[in-house]
């Protein structure tokens, strides 16, 4: 699923002479890359059946970002201690552990962690079901 992102809306500047005028923000963003970004949706569920998700890049000309959103664990998991391990594509890096889970701590939340595709996910720890959301944007 895909974002769109709406710039036709007029804001009001004000200018170093104290005039007031209107400007579309499509007109100051109609020159930026950012109006031909695409952001989407990506999620994935870690499991005992299924202890590793890789997310990677369809395109590898483009710019790609990808920012962990959430990390969550299923009301169905038993109570154990869940860890959950990340690595990214830059360089040969090891798993880092960026989030660990019971129920009474059963989500996560980073503002901005930015990963290199491809990702790898891997729950070391517990059986899950635990699930990751996160942004994907080229």
């Amino acid at each position: 699923l895909g974002e769109a992102w709406n710039f036709s809306e007029m804001t009001t500047c004000v200018t170093e002479d104290d005039s007031i005028t209107s400007v579309s923000l499509s007109d100051i963003t109609s020159s930026s890359s950012i109006s031909d970004r695409v952001c989407v949706h990506w999620g994935c569920e870690l499991s005992s059946s299924q202890t590793t998700a890789v997310f990677a890049a369809e395109d590898d000309l483009l710019e790609n970002q990808f920012f962990i959103k959430t990390i969550c664990l299923s009301a169905q998991a038993s109570d154990e201690m869940h860890v959950i391990a990340v690595s990214d594509g830059v360089g040969e890096s090891k798993p880092v552990p960026i989030a660990t889970l019971r129920h009474c701590m059963p989500t996560v939340s980073f503002p901005a962690l930015e990963l290199m595709p491809p990702v790898t996910f891997s729950l070391c720890s517990g059986n899950g079901p635990v699930f990751i959301s996160a942004q994907h944007i080229t």
